[in-house]
């Protein structure tokens, strides 16, 4: 049998557990697995990409578990009545093969793409920061409110959309949560005064949603929307100043911000910083930049967390997945002892 989150079950689960709790929890497994980068074997997604939007499977191990998820991007999905993105995962046991766990993960992968966002500025933004731009208002950004406050003690908001009624929406939700929230009139106005900016927009295109000129010294940015060829936020200027830290460099230099620049910029990964290997931040007027485009190590951690938590409870089911014939040998037995001839 195979342990199974559905959609409702994971709803009802994150609900009862509250999101900021599940992503401050996120944040410590993502941690650990973090520092225990060499035992893993990584590789970068696998992607097919149409003229529609891309379809991932992003694939992880170590010397006991596999893990892979399905995740999809598609940008104009909203205006058709579809999410941008939605997804799938698997745990199973390297051992033997078999699928242990199934999850869906357009909910949890939201939740985990926050905790990774977290982990890094806990280990790069200046620890006084009190106040975070947030330029794109879809579906990330009060997940991304919710671990800047977990992770540095955020509670002042200034957001920025291209659609007004994103930002609202934005507003009439975090509000409640005890943010204080100001809405912009630009990514400008939003980044002005900000210790840290997230941009998360889902446009796909080399767009520049940041100038270089927009960017104040010490500012931590968290650059989570550049996640695929093709598309990127920021002002290639804005790179040539920054720290710049990513997940897995061959990745990132396919479908991060770091697409554009040559294949020896340089750059950290953010597991050397978190075990010692490498320097973080090195002065409060440092400008760091942690060019996110998910990496399949966060999927792992985050099926892990939601396995053990969850492990018989009213949140998860028991399906058959797998065949389990009598004889592992006599697969047909299960189908052709009773078959028609003819």
């Amino acid at each position: 049998m195979t342990a199974f989150v559905d959609v409702t079950d994971m709803a009802r689960w994150a609900t009862a557990t509250g999101p900021q709790r599940i992503i401050a929890e996120l944040i410590e497994y993502m941690d650990a697995d973090f520092r225990r980068w060499q035992e893993f074997d990584k590789s970068p997604r696998v992607a097919s990409h149409t003229p529609f939007g891309v379809i991932e499977l992003m694939p992880i191990a170590d010397r006991d578990e596999y893990a892979f998820k399905y995740v999809n991007g598609h940008p104009s999905n909203p205006a058709r009545g579809y999410q941008t993105v939605t997804a799938f995962g698997v745990l199973a046991n390297v051992h033997n093969g078999y699928p242990t766990f199934l999850a869906e993960m357009t909910i949890l992968t939201a939740l985990r793409t926050a905790a990774a966002s977290g982990l890094a500025a806990r280990a790069l933004a200046r620890a006084d920061s009190t106040t975070m731009a947030l330029i794109g208002s879809g579906s990330q950004v009060e997940f991304q409110a919710l671990a800047f406050r977990s992770a540095l003690g955020i509670e002042r908001l200034r957001l920025f959309d291209v659609d007004p009624a994103a930002s609202e929406k934005a507003a009439r939700n975090l509000r409640p949560l005890g943010f204080e929230v100001t809405i912009a009139g630009s990514a400008a106005e939003a980044a002005r005064g900000a210790d840290v900016i997230t941009t998360c927009t889902a446009d796909k295109q080399n767009a520049t949603v940041l100038q270089h000129g927009d960017i104040e010294p010490g500012v931590h940015l968290n650059a989570i929307g550049g996640d695929c060829p093709g598309k990127t936020e920021l002002d290639p200027a804005i790179l040539d100043d920054a720290a710049v830290f990513v997940e897995f460099a061959p990745q990132t230099r396919i479908e991060g911000e770091i697409q554009l620049r040559d294949p020896d910029f340089p750059v950290t990964e953010l597991w050397e910083v978190l075990t010692g290997a490498a320097a973080g931040r090195t002065s409060a007027a440092q400008v760091t930049l942690f060019d996110s485009v998910g990496f399949a190590i966060e999927d792992f951690s985050a099926l892990r967390y939601v396995r053990d938590v969850t492990a018989g409870s009213e949140f998860e089911q028991q399906i058959e997945l797998v065949a389990a014939p009598d004889d592992p040998k006599d697969l047909f037995g299960m189908v052709g002892s009773l078959s028609p001839v003819g």
